[in-house]
């Protein structure tokens, strides 16, 4: 076996729950090793077939370090063919946490330089989850380095997938309500802080302003739970 499949079997160990094949699963992981070696060969014959490097047919872990873990599963498809599948999880077993936090009936957003598009974000704050630490004390964490803010009340409002498509990942969505922003964390990217009216998110999501998916999520999950709906204009 290569040692990239010793880390996935230790990462089946650890987070069985990322491993599971429900009764009516349409995609079934598989861990036997025939099945194993089959699904590989399945895989290699298609890359080859399109003209692609064969070695993207080795199952296991393809890539690891302390944010994200990328694992290409060998699967069983609905018609019975065999082949791999990829995604991505955290780099710990913690999940993520986002926050909407309200300031006197207003929604406050932060102006968040994001690498990976290369442009400012007008977003809700949010942060990796760490091992160990709970998702509510996590919430607190990232309210305080982001927005300089301490919760006066916290409303759970239950859990995200951000991509069930590729990711394991899940976040906890928060409401949170503050008394005053305090010095924000530069060095994360972030340059401002920005209060608006809660109908003024949704305009700014309705009109493609607010992009992030995060943002979107959690200010949609409170608008419908009618937290928002009384805030004044």
């Amino acid at each position: 076996m290569t040692s990239s499949w010793q880390e996935y079997a230790e990462l089946r160990e650890r987070m069985p729950e990322h491993f599971v094949n429900p009764p009516d699963a349409a995609v079934h992981i598989l861990h036997d090793p025939a099945e194993v070696a089959a699904a590989e060969r399945a895989k290699a014959e298609a890359l080859r077939a399109r003209g692609l490097p064969t070695e993207w047919s080795r199952v296991g872990v393809a890539y690891r370090d302390e944010y994200v873990t990328l694992v290409r599963d060998p699967v069983r498809f609905s018609d019975g063919s065999l082949g791999t599948y990829i995604r991505t999880m955290p780099g710990t077993d913690a999940d993520g946490v986002v926050l909407l936090p309200v300031l006197d009936g207003s929604v406050v957003l932060v102006e968040h330089f994001r690498h990976a598009v290369r442009s400012w974000q007008l977003e809700a704050p949010r942060g990796f989850g760490e091992a160990g630490v709970p998702a509510l004390e996590q919430a607190a964490r990232e309210l305080r380095e982001e927005l300089g803010a301490v919760p006066t009340r916290v409303v759970d409002l239950g859990l995200l997938h951000p991509d069930a498509g590729t990711a394991t990942d899940q976040v906890h969505l928060y409401l949170v309500e503050i008394a005053e922003i305090g010095r924000l964390d530069a060095v994360e990217g972030i340059r401002t802080a920005r209060t608006y009216p809660a109908e003024k998110v949704g305009e700014l999501i309705r009109d493609g302003v607010v992009t992030d998916s995060y943002t979107i999520a959690v200010w949609t999950r409170a608008w419908l739970r009618g937290l928002l709906a009384t805030c004044p204009a």
